[in-house]
């Protein structure tokens, strides 16, 4: 089925029950934006407990790449389960995690040799790579992005600035950090226009950081997203990446991609990087690697890989069934959803255009592939960000049948699984013009 099909008022009563389950017994720091409980899905449709069926525009947080329960993962997982669960790859050996090692070397946009870290989840592959710069160069600094989503764990948090609440009542943060503006053409920082752009942001890193706050043979590592994901799906000027490139090398500094939510397909091409042609030396892989199993990978330059043994390990790393999951997955992501993400992206990204000619709530839509923000405003000349409106359009679709989430404060992320089809992409825009109209007649 590629239309919704809502056949109860949300959430429905067994969704209610379940709801009132979680309450007493979950923790309260976790985000639930609406009532959806899921029972099943298949490719880009899921189905709640009580039968209504949505179309899934969020993929579990851009996790899902190759739609829900792709055979061909499935059978991998199948397979896999029958010989044996867990063997810890930091403590044996196992083919599956130096198969997908191998796999991995020769895919990430890094120069020369690779090697891999595994880990479960995209802050652990950004622990792993803060502590590997810093073990590498034995330096301790660190420099990072506004906007930026690293992960949750304390070393990752320190690097995160998304949204202060993910940082409240955790302080002090780790030492070390230094963040630098992003490069938002939409809302650029040092009020430039995007056509003449010279990534004049970094200046603030050259003549700020670099001379008022931290010399730069003390700094192991610029982290930076390529395409920014919690903030607002921001896409950057090549000359961004290029500058930033070129700076990081000056002065001996790694630099660290983190492909968590960019990677894996989702912008066209399996990785972010590769739109910008930047080459890092790390990058951190989590989320649509292997279709929903929990798994993350660090990989890096081997000569930046220099860590003795017991310096870092994980004991469900690279867990045998996550890994086989994995091949299956970038196998899949190969044979045809890489390109799918590229033409339907294409064609959901010109349904959404046209959309802003029509309505002035759309401030700017922005992306590569099915990694697509559409950021909503009150003004266009102002720019002031439509925030509560754009949480009520995120209630509104979610009532007519899709499930999509927002990116920083005022922006919607269209970040469905690979496997849309442009009847689905269609069925989506349809609605978001829907919610579109209800509020703007509410406004």
């Amino acid at each position: 089925m590629s239309v919704p099909e809502i056949k109860t008022a949300l959430p429905g009563p067994k969704a209610a029950a379940i709801i009132a389950r979680d309450k007493r017994r979950v923790s309260p720091s976790y985000t639930r934006d609406y009532p959806f409980v899921m029972a099943k899905g298949q490719g880009a449709v899921v189905e709640d407990v009580d039968g209504n069926v949505f179309l899934d525009c969020a993929a579990g947080i851009a996790v899902t790449g190759t739609g829900h329960s792709h055979p061909a993962v499935v059978d991998a997982i199948v397979g896999q389960v029958h010989k044996y669960l867990h063997m810890s790859g930091t403590d044996f050996y196992y083919e599956p995690q130096v198969e997908l090692a191998e796999t991995i070397a020769a895919m990430v946009p890094i120069p020369g040799e690779v090697r891999s870290f595994f880990g479960n989840s995209g802050a652990e592959a950004n622990e792993a790579a803060i502590k590997m710069a810093r073990y590498h160069t034995k330096r301790v600094n660190i420099i990072a992005f506004l906007g930026s989503f690293h992960g949750r764990t304390l070393g990752a948090l320190a690097l995160t600035s998304s949204r202060a609440v993910q940082r409240t009542g955790f302080g002090p943060m780790m030492p070390g950090v230094f963040h630098a503006p992003y490069a938002n053409c939409y809302r650029c920082p040092v009020g430039l226009k995007p056509d003449t752009c010279q990534a004049e942001c970094l200046n603030f890193v050259e003549d700020q950081i670099l001379v008022h706050l931290v010399s730069p043979d003390e700094v192991a590592a610029v982290m930076v997203e390529p395409i920014q994901g919690e903030g607002g799906y921001v896409v950057p000027a090549k000359q961004f990446h290029e500058r930033l490139r070129a700076l990081t090398k000056q002065h001996g500094i790694l630099l660290i991609a983190d492909e968590v939510q960019s990677g894996m397909g989702r912008t066209g091409r399996m990785f972010a990087c590769e739109h910008f042609g930047l080459e890092p030396d790390i990058i951190s892989i989590a989320k649509g690697i292997a279709s929903g199993l929990p798994l993350s990978i660090t990989a890096a330059r081997a000569d930046v890989m220099d860590w003795k043994p017991g310096a870092h390990a994980s004991t469900f790393g690279g867990n045998p069934v996550s890994c086989v999951a994995a091949m299956a997955t970038i196998k899949v992501l190969k044979d045809g959803l890489i390109k799918n993400a590229e033409v339907v992206g294409a064609h959901l990204m010109n349904r959404l255009n046209a959309l802003k000619a029509k309505y002035p709530l759309i401030g700017d839509v922005r992306g590569h592939g099915l990694m697509i923000g559409a950021e909503l405003v009150r003004d266009r000349v102002t720019k002031e960000r439509a925030t509560t409106e754009r949480d009520q359009i995120v209630q509104e679709m979610f009532k007519r049948g899709v499930l999509i989430l927002g990116a920083g404060r005022n922006a919607l992320r269209f970040a469905p699984p690979l496997v849309l089809s442009t009847d689905q992409a269609d069925a989506v825009v349809d609605i978001f013009e829907q919610a579109l109209k209800v509020v703007t007649r509410k406004s």
